[in-house]
């Protein structure tokens, strides 16, 4: 199966799919693999391959518990000879290492943001820009869109990498320690932290924003010292990292969706049809399973939240000033291929 065929046909299928699959998360349930009824595994006609999937999130976030996990269990099940061994965390080594690894094949499969994705193929990271997104409904429709096959298949053709699927892992919102930001007059003057990508950066200038690098991996130190008054980040991050302990307000601006892309490297190749096909339909299951628990999760989270003291949660954010301010700064800044992603983007809005 080509790349662009295993992409339209995960898209199609999963533009079909009911809205939810499961109340809950499938994945990581059993601490076994699939067997045929002799305890062996069935005979498949096809060699039996192991893939390493690795990313950067922790086993409690949606992304492994709804996404990684899924793929894996899923895969298991359909026992075509395939089997994939997840590594979490960042163990395999940062995001830009990851991605090299994936392109070179010294890693299978990773999940990546579009952003991070923009280095080995610029357009790409489009997909991260703020405002590009309504909604996770609108991502998927994007996605099954054929403007989405054109981007993926550039991406394939310059990186050698195949793109199984893509779900939103939440809105980033904005948090801050002295005041809220509800209008973008109001992230004037505010050292706000935003991750060093060139979309990441290109986004903070679209909101009206003064960009602070730091890594994620010391942003809590930023906040706890007062390098940086505020950051950026969906609500399952802001929850993982505690910065409710270093921050006061949370203002829900749901300025960017946070895309994950799942891609596989060179051993796509060397899949059988019947495993490529079990992998396809894998993530199709995972990416609706991720979209669903991302939005349980935050669900309770901001449930919590309102009713507690962690944090003042602000939901009068001005989202429409913020979004003309975006729209109108990339469609004079986008050039090329990066404006025509954009635009298609746009068209697809609901």
């Amino acid at each position: 199966m080509t790349a662009r065929h295993a992409w339209r046909s995960t898209w199609i299928a999963m533009a079909a799919a009911p809205a939810v699959l499961l109340a809950g998360c499938s994945g990581g349930d059993s601490d076994e693999p699939a067997a045929s009824d002799s305890g062996a595994p069935a005979e498949t006609g096809t060699e039996a391959i192991e893939i390493t999937l690795a990313h950067s999130y922790t086993e409690e976030q949606p992304q492994h518990r709804c996404g990684a996990q899924v793929i894996a269990d899923e895969v298991a099940a359909a026992d075509v000879g395939l089997t994939i061994e997840i590594f979490p965390a960042s163990q395999l080594g940062g995001d830009a290492d990851r991605i090299a690894s994936v392109v070179s094949g010294d890693i299978d499969m990773d999940i990546q943001g579009a952003s991070a994705l923009g280095a080995v193929y610029e357009p790409i990271s489009v997909l991260d820009a703020a405002f590009g997104f309504d909604d996770s409904d609108h991502l998927a429709t994007f996605m099954a869109s054929e403007d989405s096959s054109v981007l993926v298949e550039g991406f394939a053709e310059a990186a050698g990498v195949t793109t199984l699927g893509a779900w939103s892992a939440g809105a980033r919102h904005f948090t801050t320690v002295d005041a809220p930001i509800r209008t973008p007059e109001d992230l004037e003057g505010v050292r706000m932290r935003f991750p060093g990508s060139p979309q990441y950066l290109l986004n903070a200038e679209a909101l009206g924003a003064t960009a602070t690098e730091v890594a994620y991996e010391e942003l809590y130190l930023a906040l706890q010292n007062g390098t940086v008054d505020g950051q950026e980040n969906p609500i399952t991050n802001i929850v993982a990292q505690n910065f409710a302990e270093v921050q006061d307000y949370l203002s829900l601006s749901a300025h960017q969706l946070n895309t994950n892309l799942v891609i596989i490297g060179p051993i796509w190749d060397e899949l059988s049809a019947e495993q490529q096909e079990a992998l396809s339909a894998a993530t199709v299951t995972a990416v609706t399973e991720v979209t669903t628990c991302v939005a349980d999760d935050e669900e309770v989270v901001l449930d919590e939240w309102r009713a507690g003291d962690e944090w003042e949660v602000v939901d009068d954010v001005d989202r429409e000033a913020f979004s003309e301010k975006a729209e109108a700064f990339f469609m004079e800044t986008f050039t090329g291929d990066s404006l025509s992603v954009y635009e298609a983007m746009r068209a697809t809005a609901g």
